[in-house]
């Protein structure tokens, strides 16, 4: 369980499901995701039901530290970063994980 799942395994888990072909099922599944991460870029939330919601959030600006010169501060501005919030059905899911195995 901890390989990550591909674009790839998406694809082919939709055609096997469907039977439409690949090439109709790869494209569909980039322009969705090109769709997605255009919103994104663009400051809007993805809000996908029961699944969750994709949230652009502002980072503040803060201090950091150079590893290989820990005495030397370093300035980390401010930045959009992008949180997940899990939907409920997916919560209900990750209930049952049994996470000795993770």
């Amino acid at each position: 369980m901890s390989t990550n799942l591909t674009k790839r395994e998406i694809v082919l888990a939709i055609y096997e499901k469907t039977g439409f072909p690949q090439k109709e099922v790869v494209t569909s599944v980039q322009m969705t995701l090109d769709i997605i991460q255009q919103a994104l870029a663009d400051g809007r939330n993805v809000e996908l039901r029961n699944f969750g919601v994709l949230e652009v959030q502002k980072r503040k600006s803060r201090i950091g530290r150079n590893p290989n010169k820990p005495e030397a501060e370093v300035v980390i501005p401010e930045r959009a970063v992008v949180k997940f919030k899990s939907g409920k059905i997916l919560k209900q899911m990750l209930k049952k994980i049994d996470i000795s195995k993770l």
